[in-house]
């Protein structure tokens, strides 16, 4: 893995988390934050592609040290997240991944569980000028729309059970009704976590790959 794990001050606290940056050193900064499974090897070389491709990308470790690779636990810590921690934490990695950034905007993208506290990210720093939701989900996190201070793109799956298609629209539509800017893609007859190639249940080539292309756009064209 390219990346190395790092520690960063979070509001009094210390919180860990994976640091992928690029050969020049510096890139636009991206914030990746993980699924219900935690700080997995999948978003490690989440990251690691984005350095790959000149960003610097950090995902913070929300579980503080808690994995699941089984459906049961990875609830339980879903369920179990302290917002409040989770909102120190958040802040302080985008403080900690703002002295890696080459521009003052920050991205800020999330998978699953991550997707919603992406867009809680958002809402937390007007330094993030961009964000990606893959298929975000958390019942207890609710962002406040009006405070984000950048674009927001959805990708969604049609057989998605936990945020269907109806979901994703009503996701749009409340950043719209907040005066911001959304534009989301469903993508047909894929799963949720159709994104996570260390799934084979869920994982969908070809939906991932053009999510992936959409994803560098985006950031590329509003992280300067």
């Amino acid at each position: 893995m390219a990346g190395t794990m790092v520690q960063f001050p979070s509001n009094g606290g210390t919180t860990s988390g994976y640091l992928a940056t690029p050969q020049s050193g510096k890139g636009p900064g991206v914030l990746v934050i993980q699924e219900w499974w935690g700080l997995v090897g999948h978003i490690k070389k989440v990251c690691d592609r984005f350095a790959a491709e000149g960003f610097s990308a950090l995902a913070p470790d929300l579980y503080h040290g808690k994995t699941a690779d089984e459906p049961d636990t990875a609830g339980k810590l879903f369920m179990a997240l302290n917002i409040a921690q989770a909102e120190k934490d958040l802040r302080g990695a985008l403080k900690f991944l703002a002295g890696h950034s080459s521009t003052a905007k920050l991205g800020a993208v999330g998978f699953c569980m991550g997707g919603q506290l992406a867009l809680f990210a958002a809402t937390l720093n007007p330094d993030v000028g961009a964000t990606v939701n893959f298929y975000g989900i958390h019942p207890n996190v609710k962002p406040d729309y009006s405070k984000l201070a950048g674009p927001v793109l959805g990708l969604f799956a049609e057989k998605d059970g936990f945020v269907t298609p109806q979901v994703a629209k009503e996701t749009d539509a409340a950043i719209k009704k907040a005066g911001k800017t959304s534009e989301i893609h469903i993508y047909p007859g894929v799963d949720h976590g159709f994104f996570n190639d260390e799934r084979p249940d869920v994982y969908n080539k070809t939906a991932a790959d053009d999510a992936g292309r959409r994803t560098l756009a985006f950031f590329r064209r509003h992280l300067k």
